[in-house]
């Protein structure tokens, strides 16, 4: 808890907070302001826009922003040469970057979840099922748990602009292989697919007929064990390389 607290207290007078906070509820406004010019939208058609816009382009764009300018900062405040020497072993400082990556990363998906859901529910003539919203969102961000260790490893490794560049790669890879039948056979490899995957669940349970709910069980099933599997895959391997590194060497 230390550490979270003081990771939050790094961000003051900085964009993140805007970004946690802020980003969040322009989104909302933007969808619920065009929301409202097309009444004729049906919820399973905002349900499947939202999450296939937020799971492809916000989440790899978001998560690469965010773990880069979390640690940009530590490099320009004295070249991790404060950060490294806290006295405080390099283990907890990994964890607690990471824990505080994916904290804002629910915090930011949760509102704008429930800024979304009051808004559709005053311009939607359907019922807005709540419930799915936020079973959704939950998943979707237990599908980015594994882009956000790559992401802190490449931060900390290349810098801000490696992590930006490798986000935008996430992007086409998280609309080709998770919205389209190319990544039939590859997915599970594609760990951007997962958000967009692990999102549709819940909609789909409420839609497919009961014949083919045991499928449907076994692919969530598989897709969530490997969502935390990669999780703590990279989170092992972050760890062990961080512990070895004593900075950025001038020119990397």
């Amino acid at each position: 808890m230390n550490l979270l607290l003081s990771e939050w207290l790094k961000t003051k007078h900085t964009l993140i907070r805007w970004f946690i906070f802020f980003m969040p509820v322009c989104i909302s406004a933007c969808i619920i302001m065009y929301l409202s010019l097309r009444p004729e939208l049906s919820f399973d058609f905002v349900y499947e826009g939202f999450y296939i816009i937020w799971t492809t382009i916000i989440i790899p764009i978001g998560v690469s922003v965010l773990t880069g300018f979390l640690i940009h900062e530590e490099e320009q405040a004295g070249d991790f040469n404060g950060f490294l020497n806290t006295g405080i072993s390099k283990g907890k400082l990994y964890i607690g970057k990471l824990g505080f990556s994916a904290i804002s990363l629910t915090v930011c998906t949760t509102i704008t979840t429930l800024s979304l859901c009051i808004g559709l529910n005053i311009v939607l003539t359907d019922f807005v099922n709540s419930f799915l919203f936020a079973m959704s969102s939950l998943l979707c961000v237990i599908g980015a748990l594994p882009i956000l260790a790559i992401h802190l490893w490449i931060s900390f490794r290349w810098g801000m602009g490696a992590s930006i560049g490798t986000g935008i790669c996430g992007i086409l890879m998280a609309v080709l292989i998770g919205t389209t039948g190319l990544g039939d056979k590859i997915w599970m490899l594609i760990l951007w697919a997962y958000p967009v995957k692990m999102a549709m669940f819940p909609m789909a349970y409420s839609l497919l007929p009961s014949t083919m709910l045991v499928e449907l069980t076994i692919q969530f099933i598989l897709e969530f064990t490997l969502s935390i599997g990669w999780f703590v895959i990279f989170l092992i391997g972050g760890m062990i390389w961080f512990s070895k590194w004593e900075g950025r060497k001038y020119g990397e």
